[in-house]
């Protein structure tokens, strides 16, 4: 693809030339001669179908992580977050070393070391990464999935946007299933704290352990909240909120 320079941004099609906008800007690409019966069909584009099928299974496997935590991605996402989870999905597709090509998959993929790791450290907002919030370090023990903070001072190891004047801390304990497509789900108590001073333990305990078998994902979402006349608002509408994938298993 192209981008389009110049005073006049066209959209639309000239010469099998496709002019059109996306968040990158005003772009233009010329259109595919292949109609798409025959990429269907044609032996000379198995290799194509396969590809095609594999990315398909990978953007569904970021879906069904992605439903699982929907209510908190609400709070905490930016709007390429889709496509960069499907790129590490894509990755982790690609460490199947069993199955069939254009049968590879995320469900086998994640048993590697290699793909959790890929997995773990996943920032669901870009513009607010956790590392970059909170410099205190944080423990997963992963038999209760508990998360903890200990000695945590907001004022000297955070980084506070402009107007917060209070943080909320909340875990998520999910099981994936990327085989079936199945997810559980446990939430964690909130921790919500004024921005001071003061030193405080912070402990994030999931009401249960979530059923059912597949991979589990431990996850922290910090949220940042302006108090006004004794209430809390969320702030810029959620824009500097964190939340990441701090544990695998």
């Amino acid at each position: 693809m192209a981008r389009q320079t110049g005073l006049i941004k066209l959209k639309g099609t000239l010469d099998n030339v496709s002019f059109y906008k996306t968040k990158d800007g005003n772009l233009a690409r010329m259109k595919t001669s292949v109609d798409a019966k025959r990429i269907a069909n044609d032996p000379a584009f198995e290799r194509t179908r396969e590809n095609g099928k594999e990315f398909g299974s990978s953007a569904s496997s970021g879906k069904v992580l992605r439903d699982a935590i929907r209510p908190l991605l609400q709070n905490a996402s930016d709007p390429r977050m889709v496509s960069r989870l499907t790129k590490i999905m894509t990755q982790i597709k690609n460490l199947d070393a069993t199955s069939a090509r254009g049968e590879r998959n995320v469900g086998v993929g994640i048993a590697i070391p290699t793909a959790k790791a890929l997995l773990k450290g996943f920032n669901f907002n870009k513009e607010a990464i956790l590392g970059s919030i909170l410099y205190n370090p944080q423990t997963v023990d992963p038999a209760t999935g508990v998360i903890t903070i200990n000695g945590l001072v907001p004022i000297n190891e955070m980084a506070i946007p402009q107007g917060a004047t209070h943080i909320t801390f909340k875990g998520t304990w999910a099981k994936v299933d990327f085989a079936t497509g199945e997810a559980e789900v446990q939430e964690t108590n909130e921790v919500n704290l004024p921005i001071d001073a003061t030193s405080s333990n912070v402990v994030l305990t999931p009401t249960a352990v979530p059923a059912g078998a597949g991979t589990d994902l431990y996850l922290l979402m910090v949220a940042f909240y302006q108090e006004v006349n004794g209430v809390q608002y969320t702030l810029k509408n959620g824009a500097f909120n964190a939340l990441s994938i701090i544990e695998i298993q």
